[in-house]
């Protein structure tokens, strides 16, 4: 009989699920690192190792042959398919999924809605046999509603658009965005922050966003001065 092994203290919800016992065979026990916080709904199958301070939302699926490091959170409605492998301090946002044989390493950002692709022919025997996830790589950023296709290889520290769909490899540091994605930029080279956003005073939304062309504008008014 496979367990689940706890290593260390726990918080679980009642109706979070431990050891789910997959139909496929697994052969492993569950290991789960101490301080893990585990939330309602959230159902983590047998086979999987999970490092330290792991946290999920509510109705979290975590599936069997998982290699997941320390500091991770996944977060509501998200399903993590068999044999992904996610580094430490990866952080996954609601309504995700992220097809088998998935590779995400440290300190990936995938935000709400990112859809992960694993087979290049659905249905076809051939392309079943050589399913593959992405491969997202160290500090890359994901932006809303993301679908990344079999095979493509992520850069480190790279940031995707909201909404793209990426179809080619994404080089290390740039921005890409729009379908299919393609590079638009380095992230070096983004504005700041401050000169983006202007705080909205007493409302829940908090800031706006400043046109980029009244930002460029009034660059050149104080070159000028």
């Amino acid at each position: 009989m496979y367990e689940v092994r706890i290593e260390g203290e726990m918080q679980a919800d009642a109706t979070a699920i431990l050891g789910y016992r997959p139909a496929r065979t697994c052969g492993r026990d569950l290991h789960i690192g101490a301080r893990a916080q585990v939330r309602s709904g959230t159902a983590i199958y047998l086979g999987s190792r999970i490092g330290a301070r792991f946290q999920t939302g509510h109705n979290v699926v975590i599936r069997e042959e998982c290699r997941i490091g320390d500091d991770v959170s996944v977060w509501s409605n998200t399903v993590v398919d068999y044999g992904c492998h996610i580094g430490n301090r990866v952080k996954i946002h609601s309504n995700c999924y992220i097809a088998q044989y998935t590779d995400i390493d440290d300190d990936a950002f995938l935000a709400p809605g990112v859809c992960v692709a694993n087979d290049l022919y659905p249905g076809q025997a051939d392309s079943a046999r050589v399913m593959s996830g992405p491969s997202i790589g160290a500090g890359a950023q994901i932006g809303v509603n993301v679908t990344l296709l079999p095979y493509v290889r992520i850069g480190a520290g790279s940031l995707i658009g909201a909404g793209a769909v990426v179809v080619f490899d994404i080089p290390p540091g740039a921005v890409a965005f729009g379908n299919p994605a393609s590079v638009r930029g380095q992230v070096e080279e983004l504005a700041a922050i401050k000169e983006r956003v202007e705080p909205v005073p007493q409302s829940a939304s908090r800031f706006r966003r400043v046109d980029v062309a009244t930002v460029s504008q009034l660059r050149g008014v104080e070159s000028d001065g």
